[in-house]
């Protein structure tokens, strides 16, 4: 049995990032990754981090990963993520997780009603967690979106909550790292632009780190996204 951290990319009828995804976690860094099918009915138990990828999974119908919530590995992936699983949703997968309610608020339509697809900055507003402990705080990195729905929103209440606890990650940021309302490109409440749940395991965002992980794209911003949930679970082991 290898000793190298064991990811799965969970694919989705319509998934289109989950190769990047698989790359990402088993070529941009020291670990191995395989694909999840979504019909599976568990998760191999050498599985150290779930993968939700991007992509339009049931092509979006309903609501962007309204339909993909009632995949029979969802069942799973909850169970893995209330024993404490790691888990990162990423775009389609952000939605996916919102609709089993594993994070909290929801992923509207963009504020300007059209699918945005160019690179944005963020800035990591939180470095003490699962998913970004190799930025520095207050460090900026340039990611690709590529959504329709990327709204978050949720209520007053819930907004402050997820505030307090610094469940908020990362930010839309401009290139030079002001939190401004032009540098968020769909209106997400407070430019939130990744968070995790309460307990710090469930970790969902919409721009594609796995798309600037090889220095043939131009870009290794988002590998660090990644490195960091291996370190985490090197530590636990």
């Amino acid at each position: 049995m290898s000793s190298k951290i064991q990811f799965g990319v969970v694919q989705f009828p319509g998934s289109n990032c989950d190769n990047d995804a698989l790359f990402a976690t088993s070529h941009a860094v020291d670990a191995e990754s395989r694909f999840l099918w979504h019909k599976s009915t568990e998760i191999p138990s050498d599985i150290d981090c779930v993968v939700l990828p991007g992509g339009f999974s049931y092509g979006d119908y309903l609501r962007s990963g309204a339909i993909a919530r009632f995949s029979p590995i969802m069942q799973e992936v909850v169970s893995f993520a209330n024993r404490g699983g790691i888990v990162i949703g990423i775009c389609n997968g952000f939605q996916v997780l919102a609709e089993a309610g594993l994070l909290p608020g929801a992923l509207a339509r963009n504020i300007n009603q059209l699918f945005n697809c160019k690179t944005v900055y963020l800035k990591t507003v939180n470095n003490q967690t699962s998913f970004s402990s190799s930025y520095p705080v207050d460090s900026v990195i340039g990611v690709p979106i590529a959504h329709g729905e990327g709204n978050y929103f949720a209520d007053e209440n819930t907004i402050k909550e997820i505030e307090d606890n610094g469940q908020v990650v990362f930010r839309y940021c401009d290139v030079t790292g002001n939190v401004i309302e032009s540098a968020n490109p769909n209106r997400s409440i407070n430019n939130i632009a990744g968070i995790t749940n309460r307990s710090g395991n469930v970790f969902g965002m919409m721009p594609h780190p796995e798309r600037v992980c090889d220095p043939l794209l131009g870009s290794t911003d988002g590998v660090g996204v990644f490195q960091s949930i291996i370190n985490s679970l090197q530590i636990v082991a």
